[in-house]
């Protein structure tokens, strides 16, 4: 049988990240992606101009739809928008314990701007981080969610701690917001930590951490392990990145079938 991920997250406009690179992102794993839009947002690759969320009920029908026809074996969660929509996506995943999630805590965009209200913060951070079975939080993300300034490997050790504390059985703290030479991503679970190193690449990004979690989503449905599934999602990103397209004034854009056939060719 063909394998299904549930993408729960908001579209963009430019396509370089949002539902619209997680569709991508699964096509290049073989997966079939389906979605519950949150949110539409007006954005290029150097500015947010609109933000309009979902009505809920809609939001909760997509999920139920998709359940109902063709149940996914992960699911991904990005940017929720509001705290109607987040609690009705807290909700919705109640009905489905042994689902594993992939919660990216997308609160604002690399552009700065805003995309989650802060209304949604505590819901994410004592609702639906503890039911997840990954997170993955940027630095500052890290810093917010956690109350720990982040600045060093210690203190990002202290903020996984205390995501495994509220009840998450991983989290990925991403360093792309980390100035050194190598982008290191630290993966802390309850029995160590675990590091995937990468060559930091000049300039900066549209969509990474939406194509990295949704990659770890594909992984985890196709049956690997946490460490094998984020291992693998690092080094694709880490392929994508290396042909930009060349679209945009802003941050760059990638395309996840890039990588795709890059791996095809160095394997063959």
């Amino acid at each position: 049988m063909d394998t299904t991920i549930l993408i729960i997250a908001a579209s963009d406009s430019c396509a370089g990240a949002g539902v619209e690179i997680d569709l991508k992102c699964a096509a290049a794993h073989g997966v079939h992606g389906t979605c519950a839009i949150t949110g539409v947002t007006a954005q290029n690759t150097y500015e947010v101009t609109a933000i309009q969320t979902i009505d809920p009920a809609v939001v909760r029908a997509q999920i139920d739809a998709v359940f109902a026809d063709m149940p996914p074996a992960a699911i991904k969660i990005g940017m929720l928008g509001d705290a109607a929509v987040a609690q009705t996506v807290a909700d919705a995943l109640a009905a489905h314990p042994d689902v594993p999630v992939v919660l990216d805590p997308v609160f604002v965009a690399t552009s700065g701007a805003t995309l989650t209200q802060a209304s949604v913060f505590e819901l994410v951070r004592d609702t639906l981080i503890p039911r997840a079975t990954l997170v993955t939080p940027n630095i500052p993300e890290a810093g917010e969610l956690t109350g720990v300034e982040v600045h060093d490997a210690g203190s990002m050790g202290q903020a996984a701690r205390a995501f495994l504390d509220s009840g998450v059985q991983a989290v990925l703290v991403k360093g792309g917001h980390d100035q050194a030479e190598l982008l290191v991503d630290r993966l802390y679970t309850d029995s160590g930590v675990h590091e995937f190193v990468s060559p930091r690449l000049p300039g900066e990004y549209h969509g990474t951490g939406c194509c990295l979690s949704t990659a770890i989503a594909c992984n985890l449905a196709c049956g690997k392990s946490l460490v094998d599934a984020v291992r693998d999602a690092h080094d694709f990103i880490a392929r994508a990145l290396v042909q930009p397209l060349a679209l945009g004034h802003g941050t760059q854009v990638f395309d996840p079938l890039r990588a795709s056939s890059i791996w095809k060719r160095t394997t063959l």
